[in-house]
């Protein structure tokens, strides 16, 4: 602007120790998603540092899977299909065994063979983050993942989530302006 820079998040600083689960909470914004697109390397104009297991991020990097608060599967695929889409990010046998144990951990095994449009909201984003998985990330990513779920999916969701808590050992930033998702999922 004419008047100067606008600074939408400033002086934020935090580590994440793997297996962490730590959540960012505010009101509408107050700046949460645009940290997520800080860190996930979606905003290229910002004077901040992000590392992810002692290497600098710069721009997009598969060493981040990201979550979006709409799964933004591709429609024309099946499951499987995006799944595999996930995997075109990430090298060798590793990243198949990676998203098997994702498809198994979050329960989704069952519907591989159907496309996004047969599936629930919760459904779909259990794919979207099996598909962030695949590519066998050292950092998850999530932008508030329930917002766009009714009570029900939410509650469909949670116990999901709290097993790839429990069962994963990569550090998770979860963005949410729901206080009953911290109090349930975060460490921090």
């Amino acid at each position: 602007t004419p008047e100067g820079p606008v600074i939408a998040v400033d002086d934020v600083s935090f580590k994440v120790k793997p297996g962490e689960f730590l959540s960012v909470i505010g009101p509408s914004g107050c700046g949460k998603s645009t940290l997520f697109n800080v860190i996930g390397g979606l905003l290229s104009q910002h004077q901040g540092v992000v590392s992810v297991a002692g290497e600098t991020i710069n721009g997009p990097h598969k060493s981040i899977g990201m979550v979006f608060q709409e799964a933004s599967l591709f429609p024309h695929l099946s499951v499987q299909g995006n799944l595999d889409y996930g995997l075109k990010r990430a090298a060798g046998a590793t990243s198949r065994a990676t998203l098997d144990a994702a498809v198994e951990l979050l329960g989704i095994g069952a519907l591989l063979t159907r496309k996004p449009d047969a599936l629930s909201g919760g459904e779909r984003q259990r794919v979207a983050i099996a598909r962030a998985l695949a590519v066998g990330p050292r950092l998850l990513l999530m932008d508030e993942p329930l917002a766009a779920l009714d009570a029900a999916r939410r509650q469909e969701i949670l116990p999901f989530l709290d097993r790839l808590h429990r069962e994963l050992t990569m550090p998770v930033v979860y963005i949410t302006h729901a206080i009953g998702e911290v109090m349930r999922l975060a460490d921090h």
